[in-house]
């Protein structure tokens, strides 16, 4: 017959649909008592005897051969996840790298519904500790991590008898911090800690709080307390989520607050600072005649630069701190003063035999410093200057040292710049002058020290 089946062909297509119609029925009754049988096995553990005879591996294979997978019942439900973490200890915190090294403890809470048995047919035992090689565990990870997850082998989970694994965790945790070190040694980082799954959305697994974040500061501070050189001062956390592309990541956000302890710092820094530079205030006593000022205060500005190099590790290697700004005002201040001391060293044996002359502006400011008992009376400049005019003479004590009311010659003009004044006049105010230097310089290194003090202590206790 054209276009149909021979008949032998026929035959032969009716048996084998016949025996492939009596496999698939017998195929699905098969797998069926299959599945029933390991659904009863798995949801149920046989633990009679554990309390006798310990625990039987045998009666949680079942269980352990399905640890690739993720354990729900139906795929559509997202596995919950709760975190929680103890931090240890801070171990370093690198200014220049912009890292944190911490070292937590990290605890995971998930459940496995293939995991049951009764307490009361196992002597009341409600927690067994399992290997996690043999169980499911969920890919959390802290996404400013810079090294790698180095955990340790052969660590164990805790499960309870209705299906809840307990799994702690140590790490130590080199993260990205930014770090604002302008108030070194008296700063304070916030350094974000967060933790989310790399392989599962949303639809998959969320996270949630395993304890509340009060309880893992107080944990994290009675642990932290007394030691290292940071103190941990609060811990907030936000719950964002994290989209990548068409993906949904649930997350948790920790913001990790710490404090530096700053007393190392400022025994070790600003106090030998502080000293140095009251040493160089009190260098002013000593009388400029002499010629011993300007040695000392030589020999006290190499002190202070060996004392920067030798206290230098203990800066932060990057950015400007208040230390750093500190100590290069205390070196320009003393520079200052060694040139405030040359120059008065320079003056005061040339000013009574050929005094130089003395700037126009320099006058009235001398005279607006100057004390009645001095050599210069403001009264008297104030009565025979005029606007834009010279005095020729000034009225006075004929004595040394003091001013001569007489009409000056044109060599003494002529020396002192057309200025008016004789040579033991002019003497006299470069005299003033130095001295009003140094009065100068020795409240604005009083001024510096009181100000210094106070942002010092403002700062630590703030």
């Amino acid at each position: 017959m054209e276009g149909g089946w021979p008949v032998e062909g026929g035959v032969l297509y009716l048996t084998v649909s016949l025996l492939l119609s009596g496999h698939t029925k017998s195929y699905s009754h098969l797998t069926g008592s299959l599945f029933s049988t390991r659904r009863s096995n798995t949801f149920t553990v046989n633990c009679s005897g554990f309390d006798q005879h310990g625990v039987n591996p045998a009666a949680f294979q079942t269980i352990f051969n399905q640890k690739d997978f993720r354990p729900v019942i139906n795929y559509s439900i997202p596995t919950q996840v709760n975190i929680s973490f103890t931090l240890s200890a801070i171990l370093e915190v690198d200014e220049q790298l912009q890292l944190l090294t911490s070292f937590l403890w990290l605890k995971l809470i998930w459940n496995n519904p293939f995991i049951s048995w009764d307490p009361e047919e196992c002597g009341a035992i409600s927690k067994l500790t399992v290997t996690t090689e043999s169980l499911w565990l969920p890919d959390i990870f802290i996404m400013e991590s810079m090294d790698v997850d180095q955990t340790l082998e052969g660590l164990s989970a805790y499960v309870t008898n209705d299906g809840h694994v307990v799994y702690n965790k140590p790490m130590r945790v080199t993260s990205i911090c930014s770090l604002d070190i302008f108030y070194f040694p008296f700063d304070q980082q916030n350094c974000t800690l967060t933790f989310s799954s790399f392989l599962y959305t949303v639809k998959n697994m969320l996270l949630g709080m395993e304890k509340e974040v009060w309880e893992i500061v107080d944990t994290s501070r009675d642990i932290v307390r007394t030691q290292g050189e940071w103190e941990l001062l609060g811990i907030n956390k936000a719950t964002p989520k994290l989209s990548v592309g068409s993906s949904l990541f649930d997350q948790i956000m920790f913001y990790v607050a710490i404090r530096r302890r700053p007393s190392l710092y400022v025994i070790n820094l600003l106090v030998p600072s502080s000293l140095l530079i009251a040493i160089d205030a009190l260098s002013f006593y000593l009388p400029a005649e002499s010629g011993n000022r300007a040695p000392f205060k030589i020999t006290l500005l190499l002190g202070y630069n060996v004392f920067l190099l030798m206290m230098n590790k203990l800066l932060p290697a990057n950015g400007t701190p208040i230390p750093g700004v500190y100590f290069a005002l205390c070196l320009s201040l003393m520079a200052v003063s060694l040139l405030e001391t040359i120059f008065i060293t320079y003056l005061l044996p040339l000013a009574p035999t050929q005094p130089p002359p003395m700037p126009r502006w320099l006058h009235p400011l001398l005279l607006y410093w100057a004390s009645p008992r001095k050599c210069c009376p403001t009264a008297l400049w104030k009565e025979n200057v005029g606007p834009g005019l010279m005095p020729t003479h000034l009225r006075g004590p004929k004595e040394p040292g003091q001013l001569v009311g007489k009409e000056l010659g044109p060599r003494e003009a002529e020396l002192n710049g057309a200025s008016g004044l004789t040579s033991t006049q002019l003497a006299d105010l470069w005299v003033q002058f130095s001295h009003m230097m140094d009065t100068f310089l020795f409240h604005l290194y009083l001024l510096f020290l009181a100000s210094s003090i106070i942002t010092v202590i403002v700062l630590w206790n703030t």
